[in-house]
């Protein structure tokens, strides 16, 4: 869904320019990760909308035939859940033509909440 149009300035102008048929998508994306971080902070990063909380989150992305989910972490702990997924280094692709998984990405964000704490807290 990459576009040659100026870059977006906040999460609403990003969603505004993605078709309607994906945007829902991105909005219910969009509502799980607050709910499962409601003190991270929403920004744009690398042209995408990205969350933070004690350092980055997670990312996500509108594609042709995926959104493309960026933890910005590891993720061993969801191998078995994340199987089913196309991925590769840092990236999760959810194809457009099949349910997401927004208890499993809500699981993740909270995970990435803690480990960011706890990062956090090592450095004290």
């Amino acid at each position: 869904m990459k576009t040659s149009i100026a870059p977006a300035k906040n999460v609403d102008e990003y969603l505004a320019a993605i078709p309607a048929s994906v945007r829902k998508t991105l909005q219910q994306l969009r509502k799980t990760i607050k709910t499962a971080a409601p003190k991270a902070e929403e920004v744009i990063s690398y042209q995408m909308p990205a969350f933070k909380y004690h350092g980055m989150l997670v990312y996500f992305a509108a594609w042709k035939t995926h959104i493309g989910f960026y933890p910005a972490g590891r993720l061993e702990a969801f191998e078995k859940e994340l199987s089913g997924y196309e991925r590769k280094k840092g990236t999760i692709r959810f194809q457009l033509d099949k349910p997401i998984p927004f208890g499993l990405i809500s699981k993740i964000v909270k995970f990435r909440v803690n480990e960011n704490e706890a990062r956090k807290n090592a450095k004290k």
